[in-house]
């Protein structure tokens, strides 16, 4: 008798073992790069995914070089999926030149990280690219809608950009020499203070990403780059296809944000957590529940 419950109790342990085993889930490995936008896409893609498939995430914020850093250690397996842009994706990891065509790009960009044991599970609709603001008032009176709209105004007009941009080859100079802009004069600005110069009337025109928070507040306008001189950089989550076979539903879930978010919507996002200080977590799950993809 004493043997029989010798090893009823070794049964019972081993059985609460199990069980324990199976409650505890690996968690699901995010990483950022270290701006405030990638910080908010982390937190919706980690927040859908608790929700979704009740696993929980571990996020880790701010990887400095970003993609020079992330893009090796999703490799090795440190992470499982991470927000990048088609241009980084396409230009710096894989090292092509510029396809202006975006839809061939996005194409192109899921074959070859396929090739890499990697997939692009969707693209959000926002790109965070370069882009040129104008103040409203100077837009309205010489009817600007593009940049070539803006070189034959340029003679009339004070081009304001951060010193780094006013000097870099890819920067003042390439766009001045690809449109044939030619300004009444030039300022540099700092990079925080360019809208407020802007407002002020002291510049009418100045260099931009398109999902800049202060734009979100600025009275301004963005002009089309109609020669596509600048690359596409479509957001997307990369993510390590064993993944998605480690978690049944994890490709259903991320596809969800396809198309979800627009320019002006992460502009906004961005906005409350830059300029407002509010909590990327809080931001995240606002997006969620007015999107539908959670409940409160």
């Amino acid at each position: 008798m004493k043997k029989n419950r010798i090893f009823l109790a070794a049964a019972l342990l081993a059985i609460g073992t199990l069980a324990g085993c199976g409650k505890e889930k690996e968690p699901v490995r995010i990483a950022s790069k270290p701006m405030t936008e990638q910080y908010i896409l982390t937190e919706i893609i980690g927040q859908l995914i608790e929700n979704d498939l009740d696993v929980p995430v571990e996020i880790t914020k701010g990887i400095g070089g970003g993609t020079t850093n992330i893009q090796p250690a999703l490799l090795k397996g440190d992470f499982d999926l991470y927000p990048e842009y088609t241009g980084t994706a396409w230009m710096t990891v894989l090292k092509h030149e510029k396809e202006e065509d975006s839809d061939m790009l996005y194409e192109n960009l899921q074959k070859d990280y396929q090739d890499m044991g990697l997939t692009w599970s969707g693209l959000y609709g926002f790109q965070n690219s370069y882009v040129l603001a104008v103040r409203k008032e100077a837009a309205e009176s010489y009817g600007l809608e593009t940049f070539s709209d803006l070189a034959a105004a340029s003679g009339n007009l004070i081009f304001g950009g951060n010193p780094d941009y006013m000097e870099r080859e890819d920067g003042y100079p390439m766009i001045c020499e690809a449109y044939g802009m030619d300004f009444k004069g030039t300022v540099d600005v700092d990079i925080a203070l360019k809208y407020q110069a802007m407002a002020n009337g002291e510049i009418d025109v100045t260099n931009a990403f398109t999902t800049d928070a202060q734009l979100a507040a600025a009275d301004v306008k963005l002009l089309e780059d109609d020669k596509s001189l600048f690359a596409t950089y479509y957001a997307g989550t990369v993510v390590r296809t064993d993944t998605l076979e480690k978690y049944p539903g994890l490709a259903d879930t991320l596809e969800k944000l396809t198309g979800q978010i627009s320019d002006e919507e992460m502009r906004n996002m961005n906005y409350q957590v830059e300029v407002e200080g509010r909590d990327e977590k809080e931001v995240a799950k606002e997006f969620l529940v007015e999107k539908g993809l959670i409940t409160k």
